[in-house]
């Protein structure tokens, strides 16, 4: 199972940016597909989920409203469109899956597959 993501950069305040995972190895159908990320000093934390078969969004709160999880069956990837950018989401961004159980979308430890981190750092 492979799981890579791409698409981080710079970016000034305000501006967007679209981060990309390509996921191979496996189907997904029945798994989340989630975004964490981890600034430099704290602890890795919950940004976005999606299940995947049914397409249901889940968000952290500082993001609602701002970003957009989305997956496209046809070339395996799942995306996180970053709209309004702030300098506190500068971080490393990873994807990662996870078989669905319950509701533990948002609990780090829980997933089973991670990716490489891509890099997002937001200027003032």
């Amino acid at each position: 199972v492979q799981l890579q993501a791409s698409g981080g950069g710079l970016v000034q305040a305000g501006g967007s940016l679209r981060l990309s995972c390509a996921v191979s190895g496996r189907t997904f159908s029945s798994y989340y597909m989630g975004w964490f990320r981890q600034a430099v000093g704290k602890e890795r934390e919950f940004v976005a989920a999606i299940r995947w078969s049914a397409g249901i969004t889940y968000y952290a709160d500082s993001v609602k409203g701002r970003f957009t999880i989305s997956r496209d069956n046809a070339n395996n990837s799942v995306y996180l469109q970053m709209n309004s950018l702030k300098p506190e989401d500068t971080a490393l961004y990873y994807c990662a899956a996870k078989l669905i159980t319950g509701w533990d979308y948002n609990v780090r430890g829980r997933y089973d597959y991670w990716g490489q981190g891509t890099l997002v750092t937001v200027s003032s």
